[in-house]
């Protein structure tokens, strides 16, 4: 079962540049996708999770194109085919 990440620029150094990966998770789950990429980008998991292993607030990740913080976060299901999308959230004024 693969899925489709799309990596944003600022993460793009771990992923020797590439701005898609298409990674194996080992189950059908967010935290397994970000497992599956840290596999493949190390470091890139640290820049998604927090110490406390849940998504930094300033990270806004989309399975498909629901938003993981009105789903079910870590747990949200992603089943072969998934286009996940991490975008880092811009503040500003």
């Amino acid at each position: 079962m693969s899925v489709s990440v799309r990596i944003p620029t600022i993460l793009r150094t771990y992923t020797g540049g590439e701005s898609e990966l298409t990674v194996d998770p080992a189950e059908d789950t967010l935290a397994s996708v970000i497992e599956a990429l840290e596999a493949a980008a190390p470091g890139i998991r640290a820049r998604v999770l927090d110490d406390a292993g849940a998504l930094r607030r300033f990270v806004n990740v989309y399975v498909d194109d629901d938003d993981v913080r009105f789903t079910d976060g870590l747990a949200t299901p992603t089943p072969a085919g998934a286009k996940i999308s991490i975008i880092p959230a811009v503040a500003g004024g």
